[in-house]
């Protein structure tokens, strides 16, 4: 029996957080590649603490929902699930964005426990991002006379958050797909507030690339960027902002396409997922828009 384990922040003031946990899961569970699928959260139940409590499978592979490589992938999932010898160098990532993954014993269970490095840092989410354009534009072959912001909280605290921004932000321009691609930050350089300045396209698709939708998402961001001037107004997609059509796309985690990334994690883990994938990926292609 193998099971997964989809770890999250979730939030005690955002009740809409662990939806995007709670959807991929569901659509992992769907598949029937695991006997088991168990969703685990730091700020709500069920706990990290708990979570490899609850299950019976014997081989568990743990996948973390988070954007980047940290404080909480590095530290507070290790301790919390208790993993015997855990050392952040078993993952093998020098440069902030390789995460692979290790296996260790937990010490209170009698498991396997296969620890995965984020989704936020896997090349596939360079595909999420570019279906996330897609699916607000409505178009599948988005990208000639576009451009592509992908937004990024940045912190000092973790300067890991802006790797993995450029990394994908540097994936996607290698596509060649846009006319131009750009990393933008909330809290540094270059600011999402003044996004139309680095781009000459008129149409500009702006990507979050955070794991759901909230406070930032869905009030800073659109408010930043002028598309509201009261976030409880709602916006416009696409919003007309100097002179540039902006089409927010809203948190790539709720893309449904990142339940692949889950997968493809595990995986590379050595589970057994057989055609999970082919059938998320049939699930989750996007509608044109007027069909």
């Amino acid at each position: 029996m193998q099971a997964l384990v989809i770890v999250a922040h979730g939030s005690h003031l955002n009740p809409d957080s662990s939806t995007p946990t709670y959807d991929h899961a569901d659509a992992i569970r769907a598949t029937g590649a695991f006997d088991e699928v168990r969703e685990a959260f730091w700020k709500e139940e069920p706990s990290f603490r708990e979570a490899l409590r609850t299950v019976e499978a014997e081989e568990v592979y743990v996948v973390p929902l988070f954007v980047s490589e940290g404080y909480f992938t590095e530290q507070v999932i290790p301790r919390e699930m208790r993993l015997e010898d855990w050392d952040v160098s078993d993952w093998d990532s020098e440069d902030g964005v390789s995460a692979s993954s290790a296996t260790y014993r937990a010490s209170d269970v009698e498991k396997t426990i296969h620890y995965c490095g984020p989704v936020g840092t896997h090349e596939v989410m360079s595909d999420v991002i570019v279906r996330r354009a897609e699916s607000v534009t409505g178009d599948p072959e988005v990208g000639a006379g576009f451009g592509l912001a992908i937004v990024g909280h940045g912190t000092e605290r973790n300067e890991n958050s802006a790797k993995a921004i450029h990394y994908h932000t540097e994936r996607i321009r290698e596509m060649g797909r846009f006319d131009e691609v750009e990393a933008v930050f909330m809290d540094e350089e270059p600011e999402v507030d003044d996004v139309t300045e680095f781009f000459s396209a008129r149409d500009i698709v702006v990507v979050p690339l955070f794991i759901a939708d909230g406070f930032h998402t869905q009030e800073d961001i659109p408010e930043d960027m002028g598309l509201t001037d009261d976030f409880r107004e709602g916006y416009p997609v696409p919003g007309e902002v100097d002179g540039h059509r902006i089409w927010y796309a809203g948190a790539v985690g709720t893309e449904s396409l990142m339940a692949d990334v889950v997968l493809e994690r595990a995986a590379e883990a050595g589970a057994e997922i057989g055609d999970a994938r082919s059938r998320i990926e049939e699930r989750s292609a996007p509608s044109v828009a007027g069909e």
